[in-house]
């Protein structure tokens, strides 16, 4: 069985090689960046950062037959401050007519917003090539554990829930949007401004035109590629608007990927989402799929969960003898469950 909890700064080494297979946007190949990852969710999930706005939660799925970790994901509780703004393209269309010469166009138009007041983000998602495709389903587990954890915490989180989705990049990872704006605006490689905006946006507040862009002025493949998602994200995509996300007309402004939103409340995990109290006899049966998880008061691992089949008796849950020892689980004991639909 696979076990998802919060990162700990033990992890770095398998956080390091994971990064070196996918070197991600989500997870890149650095030990700085992927030290201070670990640092800030370590005392995000222990309280140590004391303002809930400013934490980012950090989740690992391990494989415990080899103490392998196979995949990560992510929760920012606040995405867009005032010091670092949510900076986003808003995607609306234009048209226009001459009587004249009896011409009619239909433009897209690119405008630059900013959101200071920002919602929490759900992001950080990365599983292991080899595992991507195997029954235990790891992408859905570390994409729904997320939705558990905020719907045992609401208070530590927004309403309003974001989903930033990769697009289509080029074979070499460049991004065919940043190449037809962002470059010629600032000077930098997609890479490069990527990295920058991490840790400083001014650049782009500063540089960014502040009027409307027309992409009728972009190739037609650069004009195609606004808010589409890449080949490996369909499957994101998919799951988001199954439980209630909609894409919300607003693109990255560094590569054009399309940002997805859903009200916290409406999400329907979140909607479904139950507590119950741990029976004394063991699951022996099948039964519904759902995540089951628990936050603990102290300990290395502040939060443990993992996928399981469960029965219902009201406000008792029968659990598999596995699941039960691999979240150290008696009777008695209160879960929190999501369904693993």
């Amino acid at each position: 069985m696979l076990l998802l909890r919060d990162v700990a700064r033990s992890d770095l080494p398998g956080l390091k090689r994971l990064a070196a297979v996918l070197n991600s946007v989500n997870l890149p190949d650095n030990e700085k960046v992927l030290s201070g990852l670990i640092d800030k969710s370590v005392r995000s999930f222990t309280g140590k950062i004391e303002d809930p706005m400013e934490r980012e939660y950090l989740f690992v799925l391990e494989d415990l037959r080899n103490e392998t970790l196979i995949g990560t994901s992510m929760i920012i509780a606040q995405h867009g401050t005032k010091e670092a703004p949510h900076i986003y393209f808003q995607v609306t269309e234009s048209e226009s007519y001459s009587a004249t010469i009896d011409k009619h166009f239909r433009h897209k138009v690119l405008s630059i917003g900013y959101n200071y007041d920002g919602p929490t983000e759900v992001g950080g998602l990365v599983v292991d090539p080899p595992y991507r495709s195997g029954p235990e389903k790891p992408g859905k587990q570390l994409s729904y554990v997320r939705f558990l954890f905020m719907a045992m915490h609401r208070e530590l989180f927004r309403d309003r829930v974001l989903a930033e989705l990769l697009p289509p990049l080029m074979a070499d990872g460049r991004s065919l949007l940043w190449e037809s704006i962002g470059k010629k605006f600032t000077g930098l490689d997609y890479p490069e401004a990527d990295k920058l905006s991490r840790k400083n946006k001014e650049f782009i507040k500063e540089l960014f035109p502040s009027s409307d862009i027309y992409a009728s002025l972009f190739t037609a493949k650069a004009q195609k590629l606004i808010g589409e998602v890449g080949p490996n994200t369909v499957g994101v995509k998919r799951m988001l608007e199954r439980i209630g996300f909609r894409y919300v007309s607003h693109i990255d402004p560094f590569d054009g990927g399309p940002h997805y939103e859903a009200d916290l409340a409406e999400v329907s995990l979140v909607r479904r989402y139950r507590t119950a109290t741990v029976a004394k006899a063991d699951l022996e049966i099948e039964a519904e799929e759902v995540i089951v998880g628990q936050t603990r008061a102290s300990g290395p691992n502040r939060f443990r969960a993992v996928k399981s089949a469960v029965r219902f008796d009201d406000a008792v849950a029968m659990l598999p003898k596995t699941t039960k020892e691999l979240l150290k689980l008696k009777a008695g004991d209160k879960v929190s469950i999501v369904p693993f639909e």
